[in-house]
């Protein structure tokens, strides 16, 4: 089936192009031009009152789709940034003490690699770094350094931006979690809308931190937090979106929401979440929910997989496949291949007018609502010629 016509606007305006990087910048439906639309009318309508539209309205229906989407038992856990690093570095300014004790991976996005790096080099952060490969292996290995204590937060994928691998322990950390400390943070940039996700059993005790750019299909600037109560209450960076609501505090200092708003930051572009909201009102409405997309994205990447493996995809078939699609369990929606020439195939296929991604020696093909199977075989096709 071909959910193509959702996404007209966005195909009509490169209409030669094989757009295979949904799991890097997704393509926006055509309801997200509608929401922006509407955010415009709404901005300039209301004005100066535009706040309690956002606030009484976008933001709460925004809390109750993620919620809805994660399982959580409350919405009001859930708060929004225009970037998941916003989060990070409120939630390290919240440990005590200094240096700040990290248990994380050597494979973790760029907005903790880079912000960690800089915090070793201050002498803010200690980082244990355990070693995604081999990943078979991976998850008892984090596990089991986690439970050998001595850190202050504990901060891992969902699934992993470069590799695809899926990290399924998430409830044995939890175990280990305390509101003074470890506090377990999962980044679920991957995850979110990517495969069903259900943290009901984990909610009162993990972190965990997404955003729209991708699976969500609703671009760049709607991140959000899902931030259990009683975890990090006083985060030291802050922002004065957070002084609306009851507060509490000590008495004549700085007052925090109990719920996630002690998290908020200050004023941002909310239009994101005008989107968001509007593309999880088209899936509704299409009767679709993650597991159907997820469902239909994993045809596409076994049938990619087939051509892969029967040497139907040009040079593309010489690279080792590190996250083959096998059994039903959670997965990535993108198949992470490995190959020292990754970098020049991915050029040399954007010549061709096939988009993909690469990361170091892994170029990745990610799979959406937006294409059909005649686009895969149209990029077996164009491999075969261009590779």
């Amino acid at each position: 089936m071909s959910f193509k016509p959702l996404f007209s606007r966005a195909l009509g305006l490169a209409p030669g192009r094989l757009h295979f990087a949904a799991h890097s910048h997704h393509l926006w439906p055509n309801a997200s031009f509608e929401a922006q639309q509407h955010a415009w009318d709404e901005a300039n309508r209301h004005a100066d009152r535009k706040w309690d539209q956002i606030f009484g309205k976008v933001i709460p229906e925004a809390q109750a789709q993620v919620a809805a989407e994660l399982g959580l038992p409350d919405p009001n856990t859930v708060v929004f940034a225009p970037n998941t690093h916003d989060f990070l570095v409120r939630l390290v300014s919240g440990v005590a003490h200094s240096p700040v004790r990290i248990l994380s991976t050597d494979g973790e996005f760029h907005s903790f690699r880079r912000q960690a790096a800089r915090w070793e080099e201050a002498g803010q952060v200690v980082v244990e770094r355990v070693p995604l490969q081999p990943f078979d292996t991976f998850p008892d290995r984090f596990v089991q350094a986690a439970r050998a204590g001595g850190h202050d937060l504990i901060l891992v994928s969902q699934v992993f931006f470069r590799t695809g691998g899926v990290f399924d322990r998430i409830a044995d950390l939890a175990e280990l979690a305390r509101p003074e400390g470890p506090w377990v943070v999962v980044d679920g940039y991957h995850g979110f809308m990517a495969t069903p996700t259900d943290l009901s059993e984990v909610a009162d005790r993990v972190f965990y931190v997404s955003g729209g750019y991708k699976y969500a299909m609703s671009g760049e600037g709607g991140c959000f937090l899902h931030a259990p109560d009683g975890f990090c209450p006083r985060p030291v960076v802050t922002g004065w979106f957070a002084e609306f609501g009851e507060l509490a505090g000590p008495p004549g200092g700085v007052g925090y929401r109990a719920d996630a708003g002690r998290f908020w930051g200050a004023t941002f572009d909310f239009t994101a979440l005008y989107r968001f909201n509007a593309v999880r009102r088209m899936l509704t409405e299409a009767g679709l929910d993650t597991s159907a997309v997820a469902d239909h994205a994993r045809g596409l990447g076994v049938r990619f997989q087939k051509a892969l493996t029967a040497g139907r995809a040009g040079a593309l078939s010489q690279a080792e496949i590190l996250n083959p699609i096998g059994d039903e369990a959670a997965r990535a929606r993108f198949l992470a291949l490995r190959h020292p020439d990754a970098p020049a195939w991915r050029e040399t296929l954007l010549e061709a007018g096939v988009v993909s991604d690469v990361r170091d020696d892994v170029i990745r093909f990610g799979f959406g609502l937006y294409q059909d199977e005649g686009d895969v075989e149209a990029l077996m096709q164009r491999a075969e010629r261009a590779l």
